[in-house]
């Protein structure tokens, strides 16, 4: 999808109200787009169109919109349909980027893309028995051509630009290229279970021209490593919160019309039973809660980037802000979890029927919690608290010694 007319960004009360509009739209049509598989092209325009994917980016490259306000709309964009929250994780960390080095000619060139309204996909992995990269830039007269395959491929099905990982020699680099070259193929073969419309699939490169300026090589910046890594797993957590409130939107639609329950003669309001209420008390604690870390983390994140930018940021600023995100993926996973599975306690066998629905929630749930692992993540935050070991991990293709932080992985 290319987008060759962007409307003006909105702002303000008007992005609010237009934005508010646009989620219930989204909404609406979410249930029947995951029952027919179809894409949501054109829910990603619409919500290009009004600026959804450019809120953090001032035209001077200053950060615009608080970070936890961003969050707060994600979430409300995942509880109309996690899958398109989901898949604005790379272009939304891709955005990030810019904000952390305003300056650069390459932030100031990508500046005027994204305010123009293009949507940029992330390809970091590949099939592979290990986490080698075989995606390679070649060259012929001198010409950078970029020929791979990548799956995992979140969001870059809708995207105008690819964002991926690829090797230049024995360097592994950073490459942006655009998808609308004829040498660029992007397929729709995710096989999971649970956030099927993500367009996690394949991306095929085959000798696709890409512009020396696009590729990138990473310098060593434990602070933009800390920060990317955690606005990437807070995007997943803010999809799950998101998750947890369509839950409850859902059982709350599902129980209140119903006129009979398990256990009682005759006409029983589920609505009225303790039990059933006490259900749902739970599912709405966990989403509001699942809410509130995630506007915290993201506060954390935001003060420290801010303060950066304004030369008075620290490196313990951004660790405490990335274990702190680590931390509440801790927190925040196992409740929605427990929360969507719960949730078919207030129907007994009629809550398991595909009419409602109800186990998308658990899918989708279960599908974002399987990216990066909590338990490598718990692991990590154990070791910071024991050995002082801050957490460190290997991008793919990277030497076994050599601890990476892609720029934009």
């Amino acid at each position: 999808m290319t987008l060759t007319t962007p409307r003006p960004c909105l702002h303000g009360h008007a992005f609010t109200s237009t934005f508010r509009t646009l989620v219930d739209d989204i909404r609406r049509g979410a249930l029947d787009r995951e029952r027919t598989r179809r894409l949501p092209f054109a829910e990603v325009r619409a919500l290009q169109e009004i600026g959804f994917g450019r809120r953090r980016l001032a035209d001077d490259g200053s950060p615009a919109t608080r970070l936890a306000d961003v969050f707060d709309e994600l979430i409300d964009l995942a509880a109309a349909d996690s899958n398109v929250a989901h898949l604005y994780r790379g272009h939304l960390a891709f955005v990030e980027t810019l904000l952390l080095n305003p300056d650069s000619a390459d932030s100031i060139r990508w500046r005027d893309r994204i305010l123009s309204g293009d949507f940029v996909g992330n390809a970091q992995s590949e099939k592979q028995e290990t986490a080698e990269i075989t995606t390679r830039i070649t060259r012929l007269d001198g010409v950078p051509l970029l020929t791979g395959r990548k799956f995992y491929t979140t969001g870059s099905i809708y995207a105008d630009w690819i964002y991926l990982s690829a090797l230049d020699g024995d360097e592994r680099v950073g490459v942006t290229v655009r998808t609308a070259h004829n040498g660029v193929s992007v397929v729709d073969d995710w096989d999971g279970f649970g956030q099927k419309l993500t367009g996690s699939g394949t991306a095929v490169f085959t000798d696709v021209p890409i512009d020396p300026a696009d590729i990138t090589r990473a310098e060593p910046d434990s602070r933009q490593s800390r920060y990317l890594a955690a606005v990437f797993q807070l995007c997943l957590l803010a999809t799950a919160a998101g998750i947890a409130q369509a839950a409850l939107d859902d059982t709350v639609d599902f129980v209140r019309p119903r006129r009979r329950i398990f256990g009682f003669a005759g006409e029983a309001l589920p609505r009225e039973n303790e039990l059933v209420q006490a259900v749902v008390g739970k599912v709405a604690s966990a989403a509001w809660s699942a809410r509130a870390i995630v506007r915290s983390s993201a506060d954390e994140l935001d003060r420290a980037l801010r303060d950066s930018i304004s030369g008075r940021g620290t490196d313990e600023a951004f660790l405490m802000a990335e274990l702190n995100v680590f931390k509440a993926q801790q927190v925040v996973l196992p409740l929605v979890l427990d929360a969507t599975t719960e949730l078919f306690e207030v129907g007994g066998a009629s809550a398991v029927g595909t009419g409602a629905a109800l186990d998308r929630h658990w899918r989708n749930a279960r599908t974002v919690a399987s990216h990066n692992p909590a338990v490598q993540r718990a692991r990590q935050i154990g070791d910071y608290h024991l050995n002082d070991r801050p957490p460190s991990w290997q991008g793919a293709g990277a030497p076994a010694e050599t601890t990476q932080g892609s720029a934009r992985a």
